[in-house]
């Protein structure tokens, strides 16, 4: 992907996903690659920040005889889910807006 994504847009798609399912690291990591070009050392310290701020909880399951930690998200974090994808609707509408040369200053 060619334009940058900010930590916050990797917040709020890292939270979609586990909104979706809970889900463990490199399955996080696959899903926000396909819109954001992050590697691993950018990725665990976000999840790190959304579990200390209360967004997503972990617990681990074995799988395949190795532990995984799965990330869940909480009450909290939906509501930030929320509220990120309300700035980014904003957001969106109005690059579009100017790329498509509706808004003008």
């Amino acid at each position: 992907m060619y334009y940058p994504v900010s930590s916050l847009l990797i917040e709020c798609l890292i939270l979609s996903v586990v909104e979706r399912n809970d889900s463990y690291g490199y399955e996080i990591s696959q899903t926000v690659k396909l819109a954001a070009s992050i590697k691993e050392s950018t990725l665990y310290p976000i999840l790190r920040k959304l579990e200390q701020n209360h967004y997503l909880t972990t617990y681990n399951q074995e799988f395949q005889g190795r532990n995984r930690k799965y990330y869940s998200i909480t009450e909290e974090g939906k509501k930030q889910l929320l509220y990120l994808r309300g700035e980014w609707s904003t957001y969106k509408e109005t690059i579009d807006n100017i790329i498509e040369g509706r808004l003008k200053a």
